[in-house]
């Protein structure tokens, strides 16, 4: 069996706006003035205390806990108004993969339990993967653990995965996996970003990263 694991934001879902938005209130719930869309962006796929604490390194703890509640309860609100929506292709090119008898899926995420699986049922994602491992149960990006979780779960050698992301944690998380990593183009890192990280290849469109998976898996 051959196995790919996927990232979340910013792969397969298009949650930019929701994540700036929510920053930015969590930084106005700590009385922060508002960051950048593009420091925000060079954080996005790291578990969200990691995220912060790369954002105000000087901070102290409780300011940085205002922050991340700021943060979930934006993002929780805006969840429940509207989920943030499938890239154009990606159900398609996932329903594809999923009809294959020789290719298993998996999900490795930044994202919370709650989210992660309020995401999946909103799109009807859920049966498509064999697991979803997350920040709740795992240190943060680019540690190996979710990716190493993923193919204990499926129960695929490392060189039978590919890990697909949009961001250098995706990348360095497969590598420290020993799992190739494929770059997607239209997320939060920049293609020389994702080469710099280990990308074996980026995709600049889903049907590219169809032809790039179908040339990994065979």
């Amino acid at each position: 069996m051959k196995l790919v694991i996927w990232d979340i934001d910013g792969t397969l879902v298009d949650s930019h706006a929701v994540i700036m938005d929510s920053m930015g209130a969590g930084m106005r719930a700590a009385g922060l003035p508002t960051l950048p869309d593009r420091a925000v962006s060079a954080i996005v796929g790291l578990s969200l205390p990691v995220a912060v604490e790369t954002l105000l390194p000087d901070a102290d703890e409780a300011t940085r806990a205002r922050v991340v509640d700021g943060y979930r309860a934006a993002y929780s609100a805006a969840r429940v108004r509207n989920e943030s929506p499938l890239f154009p292709g990606a159900r398609d090119l996932l329903g594809r993969l999923a009809a294959r008898d020789d290719v298993l899926m998996a999900v490795a995420t930044g994202k919370s339990r709650r989210g992660l699986d309020a995401l999946l049922a909103a799109h009807d994602l859920g049966g498509l993967f064999v697991t979803t491992q997350c920040a709740d149960d795992h240190p943060s990006k680019p540690a190996p653990g979710m990716v190493i979780a993923c193919l204990r779960a499926a129960g695929a050698a490392a060189g039978d995965a590919v890990m697909v992301g949009d961001t250098s944690f995706d990348m360095q998380m497969a590598a420290n996996a020993g799992v190739a990593g494929i770059g997607v183009a239209w997320g939060h890192h920049g293609p020389d970003d994702l080469r710099a990280a280990g990308a074996r290849a980026v995709a600049a469109d889903m049907a590219g990263l169809g032809r790039l998976l179908d040339g990994v898996l065979g």
